[in-house]
């Protein structure tokens, strides 16, 4: 199976953005030719602080085209990898941007809900909010590589210990900062629910379709979602029927579009959605506990990089994330 992404831009209230569409062609199971995306929210500009956030993600054209109304959208390809590199070597030079910029990478789980949270904030304290959201292995890697980034959420610890492992972090300032529930999910709001365990019949509720996940060998969502079905002893029967998207939002829209009947996401991502069910959620036992660890890192430098992290833990925020059916980790 071969399908086409492209970069869908939400444009700010009363703008419009016309661009010839660009499909990417993804080699299965999902998984762009050219390498992974991200999405990326931008806040408007000080002059417009009341402008609406722009993201840029990536996701399949239909499901795109279901997400944002006509008229709302524009199909761009990606940035030129020497456009890319530019951008952030520009970045990372001193005085290349403003200290009130605070720049944030986060699993892609988190958008719905840190997109307020940033809003808020930059209304509050006049600090931009730049939100670039991806998977947690993508994060980490381009983390790794240098990457402008002061302050990073992800949704799996081995990979903030990754970091960690490298001196990446600001000492003393990564915790836990939630939790999260593994559920299955369709596409098709009349779908009963069903028991998850060793006796389920996934291959019949399939039914000639696909199971949407994350990448089983990188994501933490399809990292989880493989863990528990090996556990619960389905995997054998699945996995031929496993399309991997490259994070948990990519899998959700493939599950939203109707492109795939079943997805395992998280329950945060599930809510987030109202045109997927949730038909069932694996048991705790099944996999292991879902954390999302935060910290600044290591050249995180100005006043605005802590206080948008001390934000992230005030009860504001912690109300948003619960909202969003996220637990508070303890």
């Amino acid at each position: 199976m071969v399908v086409g992404f492209a970069m869908v831009v939400a444009p700010a209230s009363g703008q419009s953005r016309a661009a010839n569409p660009v499909e990417f062609v993804l080699k299965p199971p999902f998984s762009p030719a050219g390498g992974e995306v991200n999405c990326q929210t931008r806040p408007g500009t000080r002059k417009h602080r009341k402008t609406r956030l722009r993201t840029r993600c990536a996701l399949p054209r239909d499901a795109a085209r279901a997400i944002f109304p006509a008229g709302h959208i524009a199909l761009e390809p990606t940035m030129p990898p020497a456009r890319l590199t530019l951008a952030a070597i520009l970045l990372s030079l001193p005085g290349a941007g403003a200290a009130e910029t605070v720049q944030v990478f986060a699993a892609a789980s988190l958008q719905t809900a840190l997109d307020r949270i940033g809003a808020d904030f930059t209304a509050r304290t006049g600090h931009d909010v730049v939100l670039t959201y991806g998977s947690s292995s993508l994060l980490a890697r381009q983390t790794t590589q240098g990457a402008p980034a002061d302050i990073i959420l992800l949704a799996n610890p081995e990979w903030m210990d990754v970091l960690e492992d490298q001196d990446l972090l600001a000492p003393g300032t990564r915790r836990d900062l939630l939790g999260n529930a593994l559920v299955l999910v369709s596409g098709d709001p009349q779908a009963g629910p069903v028991a998850i365990d060793a006796g389920l019949d996934l291959p019949g509720l399939l039914a000639g379709g696909f199971l949407a996940m994350g990448l089983i060998d990188s994501v933490p969502a399809g990292q989880y979602g493989h863990t528990a079905l090996t556990h619960l002893g389905l995997w054998d029967a699945v996995q031929d029927k496993v399309a991997q998207a490259d994070n948990v939002r990519a899998a959700l829209a493939l599950v939203a579009a109707r492109e795939a009947p079943l997805g395992i996401v998280y329950a945060t991502d599930a809510q987030a959605d109202p045109r997927v069910t949730v038909i069932g959620q694996f048991p705790e036992d099944s996999h292991p506990p879902i954390t999302y660890p935060v910290a600044l890192l290591a050249q995180a430098q100005d006043a605005a990089d802590r206080a948008f992290m001390d934000a992230l833990s005030a009860p504001e925020a912690q109300a948003v994330f619960a909202a969003e059916g996220f637990t508070l980790a303890r």
